[in-house]
């Protein structure tokens, strides 16, 4: 299956929105726990217009994944804020395709180091990137719950986004 990255749109928002919460969901979160993410799921016009926000579409038509990359004020910093595939396209190469998208810009702005807060069950998945565990921040939905806290730096040899 192909996949072609597009910038999102500002009518990609409730899709978009919808996307990030399935895709949450189906790391095994029931009702009440999604209940409490959906202020910092939802995607809006402003996350859109500020971020580089990407979608992936599949040839066909549908959306199957989504990712931003928010360039920080310091201009070497960069950080992922979104990065979801839908629960029915993971594990065929969006992600990658995604990543490989974010790695241009990342190399284009000569970002030294990006950032990101992980879903636990997404750090395999960030660590085959190349990035690092480095800590842990709480989460910004649930009072109590840690996440991992994950670093890419791409000034490393052999941690360049593209490697």
């Amino acid at each position: 299956m192909r996949f072609t990255i597009r910038q999102a749109r500002p009518d990609d928002a409730e899709l978009l929105t919808d996307l990030c919460m399935r895709s949450k969901q189906s790391n095994g979160y029931d009702d009440a726990f999604m209940a409490l993410c959906v202020e910092e799921l939802r995607v809006t016009e402003k996350r859109l217009r500020d971020d580089l926000f990407l979608v992936s579409e599949a040839e066909g038509g549908g959306i199957c994944g989504c990712a931003s990359l928010n360039i920080e004020e310091d201009g070497t910093t960069g950080e992922v804020k979104t990065f979801f595939v839908d629960p029915d396209w993971k594990r065929q190469g969006v992600g990658r395709q995604l990543w490989q998208a974010l790695s241009q810009t990342i190399l284009e702005q000569q970002l030294s180091k990006v950032h990101l807060d992980a879903d636990p069950s997404a750090v395999p998945f960030y660590q085959s990137l190349g990035f690092e565990v480095t800590g842990q921040v709480p989460s910004g939905s649930i009072p109590g719950r840690s996440l991992p806290y994950m670093e890419l730096n791409t000034d490393e040899p052999g941690r360049r986004p593209d490697a």
